[in-house]
């Protein structure tokens, strides 16, 4: 997900180990640098330490200043479309209600039902909800920095069962994952 942490952090004239040093309790210059390029998944957790480092709010680290929130201008109806007599602010991903942060997949290549270009923002759960999230599509963290993503079918005490997105693949499992992903809303360009 896009942050605003380098451009904070140069704003303030801190280095990454700068940010690493200062974070409680500190982690190393690599961490901070794949947390902002995004390498490595920024959790709620993450944000809020290094918004404390960086002496912002966590919320700064990921909104754009520059950019207006989208405006709902017209609605379609069988009758066609018209426009609405007073515009308003179109829901944003990051105004999803519920717990939990948010993360999103970028979809590189056609996967299931999945195109190219499709974003699929996920809700983070804790690995004991995983019963709110069967008969979903999950993102699971897996060991060694990669993931499993399909639909979660089966829960075992600590390891979850994930059917491929992919047509004719085998479920994969997960041992104790640190989380779990489940889908709430696809963005897809058209």
């Amino acid at each position: 997900m896009p942050n605003r942490i380098r451009m904070i952090r140069k704003d303030r004239g801190m280095t990454l180990a700068d940010v690493a040093e200062a974070c409680d309790p500190p982690t190393t210059a690599q961490t901070i640098g794949r947390l902002e390029t995004g390498t490595r998944n920024l959790s709620l957790r993450w944000m809020e330490k290094i918004a404390r480092a960086l002496r912002v709010e966590p919320e700064a680290l990921m909104r754009s200043e520059a950019a207006s929130p989208a405006q709902i201008i017209a609605r379609l109806t069988s009758a066609g479309a018209e426009a609405l007599a007073e515009p308003r602010d179109a829901l944003s991903a990051t105004d999803l209600g519920g717990e939990g942060s948010l993360v999103v997949l970028k979809v590189e290549g056609a996967v299931g039902e999945y195109r190219p270009g499709d974003h699929v923002w996920l809700r983070q759960l804790e690995p004991s909800a995983a019963a709110r999230a069967i008969n979903r599509d999950v993102l699971v963290p897996r060991r060694g920095g990669r993931f499993a993503f399909g639909r979660l079918v089966d829960r075992q005490g600590k390891r979850v069962g994930i059917l491929p997105a992919g047509y004719g693949e085998k479920q994969v499992v997960v041992d104790d994952p640190a989380w779990i992903g489940v889908a709430e809303m696809l963005v897809r360009r058209l």
